[in-house]
């Protein structure tokens, strides 16, 4: 059994209420073990994970957030940003989903947060477990 962080941008609650429902199910029916920490904005997700890195509490992460395009170009400064962010980490060892997902308008954001649909919360929490998987195989 692990451990994981599930670290959220708490910015649009419903949605983030989803993301980490499909998340911690999908931990949990892996047998695996899991926390919350709530940071400021996505663009922090990459800044936390490695903060809870180094305490060695922690087996994997899973980001979860959502972005929705507004008006300016702050949009694609979150998106690319915190993308790049998380890769970097990935590519220092650490075994992370990113369940950020970065959308056009809400209704784009619901599907891709509801279990009954894309369920995006639960595939970043596979895709974790996937890296942790592959990580300890090269251990």
């Amino acid at each position: 059994m692990a451990k994981f962080l599930i670290v959220e941008a708490r910015f649009y609650e419903h949605l983030n209420d989803m993301l980490i429902d499909g998340a911690a199910t999908a931990l949990e029916d892996a047998g695996h073990k899991h926390e919350v920490l709530t940071v400021p904005g996505a663009l922090e997700i990459p800044g936390a994970i490695a903060l809870a890195a180094e305490s060695g509490r922690y087996d994997g992460f899973i980001a979860i957030g959502v972005v929705i395009r507004g008006e300016t170009y702050h949009f694609e400064v979150v998106s690319n940003e915190s993308a790049r962010g998380l890769m970097a980490l990935t590519m220092d060892g650490l075994a992370i989903g990113n369940g950020i997902i970065t959308v056009e308008n809400e209704a784009q954001a619901l599907a891709r947060a509801r279990k009954t649909e894309k369920n995006k919360g639960g595939e970043a929490a596979k895709a974790a477990i996937a890296m942790l998987a592959i990580r300890e195989r090269f251990a």
